[in-house]
């Protein structure tokens, strides 16, 4: 059982999952609304949540925080920005999961995240 179990894995080791999460963060914040499967999907919203979260102070030690985990320094000046000065007033809930689809493939759930 996974009761209070912190995360999903995604099926994946955690450096593949990190790297996973991270990629997925740079094109979210790049393209400003991706595709993905529904699990991925919430994974991403805590990941880029924290994120944004962090980016709303604005100072340096969160562009130092927002690049160490992105490693992007184009999709860190957009987070910091232009992306977080927009949820300067609002306490989370910064993006949103759309079910859209079930994949032809392997019958898996689709879904969009985007910003709100």
């Amino acid at each position: 059982m996974r009761h209070k179990h912190g995360y999903r894995k995604l099926s994946r080791t955690s450096s593949h999952r990190k790297a996973l999460l991270k990629n997925m963060a740079i094109a979210l914040i790049e393209r400003e609304r991706i595709e993905t499967t529904v699990p991925k999907a919430k994974e991403l919203q805590r990941y880029i949540e924290r994120l944004v979260t962090k980016a709303r102070v604005d100072d340096l030690n969160a562009h130092r925080l927002v690049f160490a985990s992105l490693q992007d320094k184009e999709q860190t000046k957009k987070l910091l920005n232009e992306i977080a000065p927009k949820y300067k007033e609002r306490n989370g809930g910064y993006t949103s999961i759309i079910k859209t689809r079930i994949r032809r493939g392997d019958a898996t759930q689709m879904a969009y995240i985007s910003f709100v």
